[in-house]
């Protein structure tokens, strides 16, 4: 025995919907009026071929600088030690000791200068 499928719109409900859509209510305010679920209402405006997605912005853009390789390799100038070991490190945590080495070396050259 097959089961009849219970709609979860009328046509009543659909037209109204597509109606209310299409003259520029927000699909949250539609689900709300009906007492329906967003996804449902937006679901059901999809298979009528009228729900329009909204444009994503821009995305984000990435900070500027150098990349973690550039400065692991300028790091490496530094030191004398392998610094392999650091591509895990945040770009911050190794700008950190660049910022670290590079002092030490200055502070190191002046003492040598003063000597």
């Amino acid at each position: 025995m097959a089961t009849e499928k219970k709609a979860n719109y009328t046509e009543a409900q659909t037209s109204a919907m597509i109606a209310d859509y299409q003259a520029g209510q927000s699909v949250e305010a539609i689900a709300e009026a009906m007492g329906k679920a967003v996804r449902s209402v937006r679901s059901k405006l999809v298979r009528e071929g009228v729900y329009v997605a909204a444009e994503k912005g821009p995305k984000a853009k990435r900070e500027e600088g150098p990349t973690k390789k550039e400065m692991l390799l300028e790091l490496e100038t530094l030191v004398s030690f392998s610094v392999d070991g650091l591509m895990g490190a945040t770009k911050e945590a190794i700008q950190a000791v660049i910022d670290m080495v590079k002092a030490e070396t200055e502070q190191q050259e002046e003492i040598s200068d003063a000597a």
